[in-house]
């Protein structure tokens, strides 16, 4: 009941925040071409700035460069001609690494007198503008391949049996492979003109996964979910070079890059999506091998055991069903349910979490225009919606006293202050803190407004994040391992430990528990991983208030469902709620459904708590903890009816209630 969820949100928050927390240049490979005395001179001149940050190739011509670029081998480069230089990048290939080359060259190029110039050679296409494509399919194909197994095993082992379990896999990987491709091409339109492509690189993945999976499962039985869970998500996603450059992260993660099956996933689909499937075989190589590799030792070792016990019991079946009731009879509901399970998660990950997100473009995203007087800031207003009509929501102010104010409590993302008599250049105020991807939005439009009327532009960052939380992820995954620890501990605890159901057993059991797994996530996220400074009263607070309100909202869903219930639990509290958090991107970059959904759901209200904790003096915690102990109180109330008229069972269902024959059949089987 224990073990399980900690391990699982342990190694999820830990692992990402330890990835992801600060990410820092380190060996980044850099092309730079040019006259020879050019190049070696701005190559000597990279390598001494930041030694640690990049990995410089001096190469024979421009053409060399952006075959570099292109083929994916150099995050980018730099072509010298005389006087003036050619920043070369490749969005495609990441959107963030492209930012960060641009961030880590352009300065260099201009400290070296060199006129700058900035080519991207494989933009994103507008149908994905944001790249995220090949990174939720690839997530979605990764948690398709690992997560039947466990299932499968706890429930109907029978179907592990090799010569049954391939074809079935075969199949499984068909079927997901048309799933994901519905979802993500005739649905969202994300894949335009790649079908084949996505077909393919989906059905190899999900088998390859599969297959590997199913070789974990023979060696560490249920626990393999773990093992999946760590090489696959925790280790793969960030490896896999798709959210963030391997070359930003510590440097285990360009190793890993080389042969994890995240990885592998996603350059394909990257290859495929974005550059015409140039550089796509050696990634498919590793997933071929990988599966070739996982079945033939899931041979050898079913042939040792074989021969060790010829007469060997079939594996025990920890799982009756997964609806929570009796073990139904027919085998066709049984497997049915086993199908829907893992269907309707990759269902709703892609539908809801990319359908929110591929798409960034800024819609009503309130700003502050602040002018010497109200009719200067009305003028100004105008004039600025003519030609940004939908995309911000200016609102004319005269004191950028009240802008700045507005702007540090959240209540605009940003203000744009005119030029005056007393200060001459134009000042741009954001709030770093309150979501980054806005603050970016904000510094580039406004930028080349001031550009545009030939002014400079000062900015004015009243809450920037901090070093070792450069990217804001402390916020979202210590969220995240709240939402997870409240829902996992019911769900796991219905099954491992069903006695533990009753309300009066049930409640100081999950409250013990929220208070202990807060006080631990908080340990892992500031004293391991070092994202977080202090705060430790506070976010220990918010996070057992958390875990223990969305841990009784689960419980509503698991008295009528059993482990089913975590198709809406995480439905609404993750595949909603990350998107309409705030966390990842702004919800004024996102369909506006989820600006309502902002004020409502457990997810916002945990990371707008932690915001609020670590960069704005706890300001609307209590609000934010408001909405957290409604869901709470209602799931509690809405449990103890429940339980008035029909009491929870604290025994699991038995098993035996297929007849003897088919039990018979099923043993021969396994």
């Amino acid at each position: 009941m224990f073990l399980m969820p900690l391990l699982m949100v342990s190694m999820l928050v830990g692992g990402y925040l330890a990835a992801m927390h600060a990410p820092t240049p380190n060996d980044m490979p850099i092309a730079v071409s040019g006259s020879a005395q050019d190049a070696d001179r701005f190559a000597d001149a990279l390598e001494s700035a930041d030694p640690d940050a990049v990995d410089v190739r001096v190469v024979g011509s421009d053409a060399d460069a952006r075959r570099l670029v292109l083929d994916r081998e150099v995050s980018g480069a730099v072509a010298i001609d005389g006087t003036a230089a050619t920043l070369y990048t490749a969005s495609a290939a990441g959107a963030s690494q492209s930012s960060t080359v641009t961030a880590l060259l352009a300065p260099q190029v201009l400290a070296q007198g060199l006129a700058l110039q900035s080519e991207d050679l494989a933009p994103l296409p507008d149908n994905d503008m944001a790249g995220l494509g090949a990174m939720f399919l690839t997530t979605a194909l990764m948690l398709a391949g690992y997560m039947p197994l466990s299932l499968v095993l706890s429930n109907s082992p029978e179907l592990l049996r090799f010569r049954r379990f391939v074809p079935l896999l075969a199949g499984w990987a068909a079927l997901i492979a048309g799933l994901v491709w519905a979802v993500t091409g005739p649905m969202l339109g994300v894949i335009e003109g790649h079908s084949a492509a996505v077909l393919g690189v989906s059905w190899l993945t999900v088998f390859a996964v599969g297959s590997v999976q199913l070789f974990l499962t023979r060696i560490l039985g249920p626990m393999a979910v773990l093992a999946g869970m760590l090489f696959l998500m925790v280790l793969g996603v960030p490896a896999s070079n798709m959210s963030m450059s391997v070359h930003t992260m510590p440097g285990l993660y360009p190793y890993l890059h080389s042969f994890l099956p995240a990885a592998a996933t996603g350059e394909s689909l990257r290859s495929y999506l974005y550059f015409d499937g140039s550089g796509a075989w050696p990634h498919l190589m590793v997933l071929i091998i990988g599966a070739v590799a996982a079945l033939l030792l899931t041979l050898i070792l079913d042939a040792g055991k074989r021969r060790r016990k010829p007469n060997a019991a079939p594996p025990a079946i920890n799982v009756a069903s997964l609806h929570g009731g009796p073990r139904p009879k027919s085998r066709g509901w049984r497997y049915g349910t086993l199908a829907f399970f893992p269907l309707a998660m990759v269902t709703m990950m892609l539908s809801f979490m990319l359908g929110a997100m591929y798409e960034p473009t800024p819609r009503d995203m309130p700003v502050a225009v602040v002018g010497a007087t109200a009719e200067q800031a009305e003028q100004a207003v105008d004039g600025l919606e003519e030609n940004m009509s939908g995309l911000f929501d200016l609102r004319p102010l005269d004191s950028a006293d009240d802008a700045r104010d507005q702007v540090q409590d959240r209540t605009v993302v940003g203000a744009y202050v005119l030029p005056s008599a007393e200060n001459p250049a134009a000042t741009l105020i954001t709030n770093q803190a309150a979501g980054m991807s806005q603050q970016q939005v904000l510094t580039s439009v406004f930028g080349q407004v001031a550009a545009g009327q030939q002014m400079e532009l000062t900015q004015d960052n009243v809450a920037p994040l901090k070093d070792s939380d450069s990217m804001g992820m402390a916020t979202m995954y210590l969220a995240m391992g709240w939402i997870m620890a409240g829902f996992m501990i019911i769900v796991v605890g219905s099954t491992a430990a069903p006695a533990s159901r009753p309300l009066r057993m049930l409640i100081p059991i999950v409250a013990a528990w929220a208070v202990g797994m807060s006080a631990f996530l908080w340990v892992i996220a500031a004293v391991f991983v070092g994202a977080i400074d202090g705060h430790f009263l506070p976010l220990w607070g918010a996070g057992a208030v958390a875990i223990f309100c969305v841990a009784m909202f689960t419980t509503v869903f698991e008295r009528f469902m059993g482990m089913l219930a975590i198709l809406p639990v995480i439905g609404i509290l993750m595949f909603l709620g990350v998107p309409a958090s705030g966390a990842a991107m702004s919800i004024y970059m996102e369909p506006e459904i989820f600006r309502f959904l902002h004020g409502v759901l457990p997810m916002p209200a945990a990371v707008e708590s932690i915001r609020s904790i670590l960069y704005f003096g706890s300001d609307t915690v209590w609000s934010h903890l408001g909405t957290l102990g409604i869901w709470g109180a209602v799931s509690l109330a809405v449990v103890a009816v429940i339980d008035h008229f029909k009491p929870p069972r604290t025994e699991a269902h038995p098993v035996d209630t297929e007849t003897p024959a088919v039990q018979e059949k099923e043993t021969v089987s396994v």
